[in-house]
């Protein structure tokens, strides 16, 4: 399914400035997860961060991979 942005809808004032906007909701739910996203990034800023090698060594240790 292709969505197109244009399909977005404004509510305006009597003086016809934009209050509101109404988009379809793959765009909204689109917009929700990519908020998520971006608190998860935000939580987890400040942890160490590890080499990739080190992550492929704790993983095969683990036996996930």
């Amino acid at each position: 399914m292709t969505i197109d942005i244009t399909d977005t809808q404004y509510l305006v004032d009597g003086t016809g400035a934009k209050t509101a906007v109404f988009v379809p909701i793959q765009i909204w739910e689109n917009l929700l997860e990519d908020i998520e996203d971006l608190k998860v990034i935000a939580e987890r800023k400040d942890e160490p961060l590890i080499s990739h090698e080190s992550l492929v060594a704790e993983l095969k240790k683990d036996g996930r991979l």
